[in-house]
């Protein structure tokens, strides 16, 4: 029973640690086209994952010229995203029959690939524990 206050008192400074360590990324969406639907973002955090496996997401209602989204706990570490625009609410990327997006999108850095999406090391940034804005442009 001696012991129940130092333990307590730990797991207090442990789990305030833990809080204290999660960042927050803002990210500014210019060129928004339309209130049409909402913006989707995915994060991810290593190329093996990239596009494939979030870490996290999150969305927000579209705004005409530019829409803000918050990913809010992330650890600190190195880290991509990719963001597209569902204007028709279907909750998916839509693309013709060559696979080419018919809706708008963004990659962190505004990165974009050859022939394809960019690679995990073109969109990749670094989010410090204090947290990151970052402003993005959409492509039409």
């Amino acid at each position: 029973m001696r012991h129940l206050p130092a333990t307590a008192f730990c797991a207090c400074a442990l789990l305030t640690a833990s809080l204290a360590s999660a960042a927050s990324l803002t990210i500014r969406i210019d060129d928004v086209r339309s209130a049409d639907g909402t913006l989707q973002v995915a994060l991810y955090d290593s190329a093996g994952t990239f596009l494939k496996k979030s870490v996290s997401a999150a969305g927000e209602k579209a705004v005409k010229g530019s829409t803000t989204i918050i990913v809010k706990d992330l650890p600190a570490g190195d880290y991509a995203y990719a963001i597209f625009h569902d204007a028709n609410g279907n909750g998916k990327m839509d693309a013709n029959m060559m696979g080419i997006p018919t809706e708008d999108y963004a990659f962190s850095n505004n990165a974009f690939g050859k022939m394809g999406p960019p690679k995990f090391d073109d969109a990749k940034f670094t989010l410090p524990a204090a947290g990151l804005d970052a402003t993005v442009s959409l492509k039409h």
